[in-house]
């Protein structure tokens, strides 16, 4: 028989740099890590919209992830890359690519290490925060990648998807 033990979950994140900041997204809504590859401009769009990119066929709105968080602009260079992601919003799933500076790494993080995020002093919308855990003397933000972006924002993005011509 075991013993009673804690009930601590251990979830896998992929931690990746804007700026000098930290952010991890869990594994699960991360499909790819692509290498920088040329963006095509959408007419338009969005300040934070880079614009579309050809995956595997499909077309894919890229992000500017620091402009979506109110930092200046991505500036490209050998260790940018753009993480495919899965986002799920109101039941349906919508992929699409974000521009971040670096990866890291994948971090194995028990629940119980998860810090609450903080209520005051954040130029982050806290409600995109699931929580801060400490690694070494860092601090990393957890993003909810489904709340990143509102319905509104994503229902736009669809609606160049769509209006891009197929090759």
């Amino acid at each position: 028989m075991e013993t009673e033990k804690k009930s601590s979950q251990v979830n896998s994140y992929l931690s990746f740099k804007l700026g000098d900041e930290l952010f991890a997204a869990h594994v699960n809504k991360v499909l790819n890590i692509l290498e920088l590859v040329k963006i095509t401009q959408v007419p338009k769009a969005p300040d934070y919209m880079k614009g579309v990119i050809n995956l595997r066929g499909n077309v894919l709105p890229v992000i500017d992830t620091r402009v979506k968080f109110g930092m200046s602009p991505t500036q490209f260079t050998k260790n940018t890359c753009i993480l495919v992601l899965s986002i799920r919003i109101d039941g349906e799933s919508v992929d699409l690519g974000a521009l971040v500076d670096s990866v890291q790494e994948v971090l194995e993080v028990e629940d119980a290490n998860i810090q609450p995020s903080p209520s005051i002093g954040s130029k982050y919308k806290s409600e995109f925060i699931i929580g801060m855990m400490k690694v070494k003397e860092l601090f990393i933000m957890l993003l909810d990648m489904d709340r990143v972006f509102s319905s509104e924002e994503l229902v736009m993005l669809q609606a160049h998807q769509d209006l891009e011509p197929e090759s």
